[in-house]
């Protein structure tokens, strides 16, 4: 079983690369007296260090490394040590050149980039055991070290003959039959039938491409193969005589990796947070940021770590815009507020050369600690400082949407009503965003998750139904909850084989509805939805419908089934947009369209109230985000306004200032903090 891990104290830090500077050790020195000067208490080392770590096979310096753990000890700075993975040297890729990745087109890669590198590879396994254990030893039971950082980024695929034959064992075992795999791939269609599990390649633009069974089990495969590879380099490093716990960050919204199979492999989630802030209005983004936060605490239910941000500006988003004063003490507060016990950097000193040069760091090419991105950082701690007894503290949420990998993975490929842009994401948002708005804080799950102590489970576009999801998300509602189905949702299995019969499948009983045609729109087209006069929610607006318009009707079985929108155009005139069904001791709505934001945010204050779940301030101003994280005395609301004017927000009395100003309002891009007794 995986580590509970906290510190005691919020993590304040980042990437640093000594191995840059070795040549002046005076920028060395001067480092450390600004770590201090700015409380960081820790710094990632060895990220990307093999090359001088082993610059020669089997050639092994590790003194600089050494001296700059002490140093850090000594100064009262923690380390986080990473396993060298993420990049391999040269010397590896000119005389193993197997260790290389084979792209989709059966091409093998040149020396370069990151994670250039075969996960099946038996010569890459070996390198990087040996360099695992023997970090581990070194330094696997070093008093400064808290953490191991597997490799960097886990991402991108290999498809050289060893991934292949791993890629058929794993089928094989799967499936355990060519026959069975046939009928569940549905590979008589155009004739692919396969005769035996050695026939089978992974899909290529070159070759196969339209089995959509074949393409979501090859990504499927992927992310098992990488974390097979996570584990192997954990294995060298308890090998080597560490038990520390063990990370790897991931990435924002990556849809190359199913992340929630990663929950057992890691001690503590970790990822890295690079938003566009200043591109869109604030609270859109902060909205789509805490999105990503609540999925990486969502990954184990509990708190995860904010493994790298920018100081400043990053160097490879199409435009590279400077954080505005105040903005990144507000965006780190904001991954505190989501459950985050941390906020690190990329990077702590500016790179003089190459790809990040010009990527923000806390300390930049100038080399002073005079400048506004040096005074926001030391900000950013002392803040850190004041609220630490938050560390440790957990998110009780009432209420989870379902946003699952491979239900993204199987309806982007499904060859269906919409295949330039199926609008998942934005449909995800929308609900949050209503959700949120109400100061609800809200879990993203996988279809993995249990639903117990859920309120309201939302699961937009639920496309794939895995195994019995269905009857989950059945025997919630029975069991008193609230769902909240839409469109495009319970047609296909695992295996991407579409249900008979009747969709939703398995919940045409729960909804009181059935499916019976989906109409794509154009992206000129809309509907309207009109409100039913006297519906019991109340609602009374017309609200657009964009993209998708599902044609449904009451199955006769259940007259019971409430119609509270109805399409207003299109030879759909007067069908359901919005209906209800009471089902055992709870509700089921069905979303038909893809309605625009305005109705969320007029619809779940009412399903909210119907299910009795209370929102921590009666009035919450638009634009202001309030979340709560709890421990065994107290809980703790935090309130950021991310609008563009001054706000007053009341809070109750029994809630005690911990963190922030006592102006009668908020300005903009600032945060209070409060505190109550449980």
């Amino acid at each position: 079983m995986n580590k509970q891990v906290n510190y005691g104290r919020f993590l304040h830090g980042g990437d640093y690369n000594p191995e840059q500077w070795m040549n002046r050790p005076d920028i060395l020195r001067t480092d450390i007296e600004y770590f201090k000067k700015s409380h960081i208490n820790t710094v990632s080392l060895g990220i990307f260090s093999w090359s001088v770590l082993e610059p020669n096979e089997g050639e092994y310096h590790f003194e600089w490394l050494e001296e700059i753990i002490d140093t850090m000890y000594h100064n009262g700075i923690s380390v986080i040590l990473a396993t060298p993975s993420g990049a391999r040297p040269k010397w590896m890729s000119d005389k193993y050149p197997e260790v290389l990745r084979v792209n989709e087109n059966r091409e093998r890669n040149l020396f370069g980039g990151r994670h250039n590198h075969c996960y099946t590879s038996p010569v890459y396994r070996e390198k990087t055991r040996r360099i695992n254990m023997e970090l581990a030893k070194r330094f696997g039971q070093h008093p400064a070290v808290i953490l191991w950082h597997i490799s960097n980024e886990f991402g991108g695929e290999c498809h050289c003959p060893l991934c292949q034959e791993e890629f058929r064992k794993w089928l094989e075992e799967k499936y355990q039959t060519i026959e069975a795999l046939n009928e569940c791939w549905a590979t008589t269609f155009w004739s692919h039938r396969y005769n035996s599990f050695s026939q089978i390649e992974s899909p290529s633009p070159r070759g196969e491409s339209g089995l959509h069974a074949l393409t979501l089990d090859w990504k499927r495969f992927v992310t098992e193969r990488t974390i097979d590879f996570l584990k192997h380099e954990v294995q060298a490093i308890r090998d080597g005589g560490s038990d520390k716990p063990v990370t790897a960050n991931l990435m924002y919204d990556y849809a190359g990796l199913d992340y929630k199979k990663f929950r057992e492999a890691l001690d503590i989630v970790s990822w890295d947070n690079y938003p566009s802030w200043h591109k869109h209005t604030e609270w859109k983004t902060a909205l789509d940021c805490g999105l990503q936060h609540d999925l990486m605490r969502s990954i184990q239910n509990r708190p995860f770590l904010l493994m790298e941000s920018c100081p400043s500006a990053t160097n490879w988003q199409p435009v590279s815009k400077l954080k505005k004063p105040g903005m990144l003490l507000t965006a780190s507060l904001q991954a505190v507020a989501h459950g985050s016990d941390s906020v690190l950097y990329f990077q702590l000193r500016q790179s003089q050369g190459s790809s990040e040069k010009f990527h923000g760091a806390v300390i930049d090419h100038y080399g002073g600690c005079d400048t506004r991105v040096f005074r926001e950082v030391t900000e950013v701690g002392n803040a850190l400082e004041q609220i630490q007894e938050i560390t440790g503290s957990h998110t009780v949420s009432p209420a989870a949407i379902l946003y699952d990998r491979e239900n993204d993975w199987a309806m982007k490929d499904s060859q269906g009503p919409r295949n330039e842009d199926l609008h998942y994401m934005e449909c995800i948002q929308k609900h949050y965003q209503a959700l949120r708005n109400q100061g609800i804080n809200t879990d993203i799950i996988s279809m993995e998750h249990d639903l117990q102590g859920y309120q309201i489970v939302a699961a937009p576009m639920s496309y794939m139904h895995r195994r019995d999801y269905a009857q989950k998300l059945a025997s919630f509602v029975e069991n008193g909850g609230t769902l909240v189905l839409t469109y495009w949702s319970g047609i296909v299995d695992e295996t991407d084989l579409c249900y008979l019969e009747g969709t939703p499948h398995g919940l045409m009983e729960v909804t009181g509805i059935r499916s019976t045609e989906i109409d794509a729109l154009y992206d000129w087209e809309e509907n309207h939805a009109v409100p039913e006069n006297g519906n019991h929610l109340g609602l009374s607006s017309i609200y657009t419908c964009k993209n998708f318009c599902d044609l449904v009707q009451p199955i006769k079985q259940k007259p019971d089934v409430e119609i509270l929108l109805r399409y207003a155009d299109d030879f759909y005139q007067g069908w359901p947009a919005l209906t209800h069904h009471a089902f055992g001791k709870g509700h089921a709505y069905y979303v038909c369209a893809d309605l625009e934001e305005a109705f969320y945010g007029d619809f779940y204050p009412q399903i909210i109230k119907e299910a009795h779940i209370l929102s921590p301030l009666e009035s919450i101003p638009e634009g202001v985000s309030v979340t709560t994280r709890e421990n065994d005395s107290s809980t703790y609301l935090f309130v950021q306004n991310f609008g563009t004017k001054a706000v007053s927000v009341p809070i109750p009395a029994e809630y005690k200032l911990l963190y922030g100003d006592t102006e009668a309002s908020m300005k903009p891009l600032t945060t209070r903090i409060f505190k109550k007794a449980r």
